[in-house]
């Protein structure tokens, strides 16, 4: 498979590359990408957000895996902040197709990253790929993230989207954010605690990115998430006992997290109860579908 992908330099891209033979990569900054992935890739080709990439980097690709987007949780959200977490997927995907419209010999499949945050925050109800959409910031700019990446359809491109969850890995990502608190035994649930987390493994992300890039049934949206989501509270029970470390604090109520991080605190609040039903319908085997089993895979050598 003659591969594509963006956001490669990410957290998630990364790993990606590291499972493909070679890739090229779409990237700010070519030159820095060439220096640091070497032999990885076949190439790294310059592309600008705010205009469609060069239509030479897509001829003759067999798979897109679509993954640049300006980072949620880095930073406060301010209106500039909003605009960029919008545009770098809603106008980046929609330049994205461009290119592959003129395309002479377009891609087969494009596989595009989405978000939980699709659904909006809607307490224990269980959330599957036909669930309605929610209204909020993220929800909506996660439809119209959807909808431009769909166009590719109209080309003859199988389109996948998938709906990716809280993200667990090695050396970044939401849990290395967490483990400074837990291992001075600081941790503790945020607001409620009551809240649930869809997460999943990095592995399992990777894994499922090449899944649907491989089996030419599998199209729309994707849940990227394990198959069994827990509660804020029961996350922080599990996190500690892996590192064996307390968690005994109360939780940090939500007018603290909303004074520190501003309106991006409702995102980390919001309960998503999401089952990964078409993967699993398609025949995709988890390899850490259980939290307990993630979190002691990641953390067993950093103890």
């Amino acid at each position: 498979m003659k591969a594509l992908i963006t956001g490669a330099t990410g957290f998630v891209g990364q790993r990606l590359i590291e499972r493909l033979v070679q890739p090229t990569i779409l990237t700010r900054d070519a030159q820095r990408a060439r220096q640091k992935l070497g032999s990885k890739i076949a190439d790294a080709v310059a592309w600008d957000l705010g205009r469609p990439p060069p239509v030479q980097a897509l001829e003759g690709i067999d798979a897109v895996f679509h993954l640049a987007g300006e980072p949620v949780a880095e930073g406060r959200w301010t209106a500039a902040k909003k605009a960029r977490i919008r545009d770098s997927r809603v106008l980046g995907t929609q330049r994205l197709v461009e290119a592959i419209r003129q395309c002479s010999r377009r891609p087969r499949v494009l596989v595009s990253a989405s978000a939980v945050g699709y659904y909006g925050s809607r307490g224990d109800e269980w959330l599957e790929e036909s669930s309605p959409p929610g209204h909020d910031f993220l929800a909506q700019v996660c439809q119209e993230w959807e909808q431009e990446a769909r166009t590719a359809e109209e080309l003859g491109v199988r389109v996948v989207s998938i709906r990716i969850g809280i993200v667990l890995g090695r050396g970044g990502g939401a849990l290395e954010r967490m483990l400074l608190p837990f291992r001075l035994g600081l941790g503790s649930p945020l607001g409620s605690g009551q809240q649930y987390m869809s997460w999943i493994h990095r592995e399992d992300l990777v894994r499922l990115f090449l899944f649907a890039a491989e089996q030419p049934e599998l199209r729309g949206p994707v849940n990227g998430v394990a198959p069994h989501p827990v509660t804020n509270r029961e996350f922080t029970r599990v996190l500690a006992r892996v590192l064996r470390r307390p968690a005994f604090l109360p939780p940090v109520p939500a007018f603290v997290l909303r004074l520190a991080l501003g309106e991006f605190v409702e995102v980390l609040l919001a309960s998503q109860r999401v089952r990964p039903a078409a993967a699993l319908a398609a025949g995709f085997s988890f390899q850490y579908p259980e939290l307990e089993a993630a979190l002691e895979d990641l953390l067993a050598r950093s103890q």
